[in-house]
């Protein structure tokens, strides 16, 4: 059986969730590879709606096993509250369908605060961070200031590691920031309160994966926020902390040898973007309010107003690129029934210059869109579940966004259930 890896080709908010959720049906394994609790993947089903933060979305399928991965942030007490809203809506989650690496590191009670911390120190030049605790938590992993899940199964030596990393962390509460030090009887009360009822959902699920791989199962590996995000390769330093790239998938995962078959890459019919940074397309005033309200471009873990602009074929395209994309996802296309004339971001002008390469972030700042326009096709599509079915000007616009990115567009959106899809041969 092939894998996929589903991944945003943008700044993350593309609609992976619902690509996840309908795509699920014909995998067997769902594994999230990569980021935390600090964006939603919002999707909605027969079980009602959800803004998923750390469950994979494939939850929600009866039969299909759901895998936090080693590259995950997993936060105990955002999971716990999560898993809770989940079952209490009728979805079922017993440690057969859903498994954490015993690998994947804990954020601990004081990156959120850190991450707080660190926000206000920089002011005006902070960088948006939804205070999660990511940054703080992936500097920790690496620098080996943090705990893997699986030793809470060794109560003993988790006690000595967390009174060690204790110490660590308040000396840089105290003497970095001035903060409040954290205490171990809040530790204690962090263990028994939100990473016991987690404990039997912990296991090798490196093993698993390997044994599944070798039975023939297929995987489908879900990625967090999108290409421009990513640390090495986005906006940096306005990016997340973590490789949201399909190459990241197979390590994230905990199944390194594993065989990416195909990756489908989703983007928005229109631009957005939630937190700081360059945002070349953006849209201000009554425009961007307009399409904001109609798209209910709202931050799914921040509820903060995301920014929008008109699709950006630039950065699309160099997103694409990164994920080495087979096929994508085009998602809300509905949303633009509204208007008369489409603006499309076909290049960038940079000090002069015209191009259709995504430059390096330090220039962006002196990147100016270029806008072509296309007819709109001004009537309701979202009951369309056949191509030929689109008015000719939707069809237009899906067909000259293909041709420009170079890459087939396979699934187009109408609207967020899981239903409301159009998929091409």
């Amino acid at each position: 059986m092939s894998n996929c890896a589903i991944v945003g080709v943008n700044w993350g908010d593309e609609g992976k969730g619902r690509m996840v959720d309908l795509l699920t049906r014909q995998y067997d394994i769902v594994v999230r590879y990569q980021g935390g609790g600090n964006a939603g993947h919002t999707v909605i089903n027969e079980h009602g709606k959800f803004a998923l933060h750390l469950l994979p979305s494939g939850i929600f399928r009866s039969g299909v096993v759901n895998i936090l991965g080693n590259g995950v942030a997993v936060d105990p007490e955002s999971l716990l509250t999560e898993m809770r809203d989940v079952t209490s809506k009728g979805v079922a989650l017993t440690p057969d369908m859903l498994k954490i690496s015993d690998r994947a590191s804990l954020v601990l009670p004081w990156h959120r605060r850190m991450d707080e911390l660190e926000e206000q120190r920089l002011g005006d030049r902070q960088y948006g961070s939804t205070k999660q605790g990511i940054a703080p938590f992936y500097a920790d992993k690496y620098r080996k200031k943090t705990i893997m899940a699986g030793e809470l199964l060794y109560p003993e030596q988790l006690k000595k590691r967390l009174c060690d990393l204790l110490e660590w962390a308040n000396l840089t509460l105290s003497g970095v920031y001035g903060a409040e030090c954290y205490t171990m009887p809040m530790l204690d009360a962090w263990l028994k309160d939100f990473c016991e009822p987690i404990k039997p959902y912990i296991c090798d699920t490196g093993a698993f994966l390997h044994d599944a791989q070798a039975a023939g199962k297929s995987i489908l590996f879900e990625a967090q926020l999108g290409s421009l995000r990513d640390l090495d390769f986005g906006i940096y330093p306005y990016t997340t902390s973590s490789n949201t790239l399909a190459a990241f998938a197979s390590v994230g995962s905990g199944l390194p040898g594993a065989r990416i078959d195909e990756v489908i890459g989703v983007a928005k019919a229109y631009s957005t973007c939630v937190g700081e940074g360059p945002f070349v397309c953006e849209l201000f005033g009554e425009e961007a309010e307009t399409l904001r309200r109609i798209g209910a471009e709202y931050g799914a873990k921040t509820g903060r107003p995301r920014r929008v602009g008109p699709l950006d074929l630039v950065a699309t395209r160099y997103g694409v690129q990164l994920q080495a994309a087979t096929a994508l996802a085009l998602t809300k296309l509905d949303v633009l029934s509204y208007l008369d004339r489409i603006p499309v971001c076909t290049h960038y002008r940079v000090n002069g210059v015209l191009t259709d390469r995504f430059p390096f972030p330090a220039a962006l700042a002196d990147a100016e869109p270029v806008i072509e326009y296309l007819d709109g096709w001004k009537c309701d599509i979202s009951g369309v579940r056949a191509w030929e079915d689109l008015p000719a000007a939707a069809r237009e616009y899906v067909s000259f966004i293909q041709s420009r990115l170079d890459c087939p567009i396979r699934y187009v959106s109408v609207g967020p259930e899981r239903d409301s899809i159009i998929i091409r041969d």
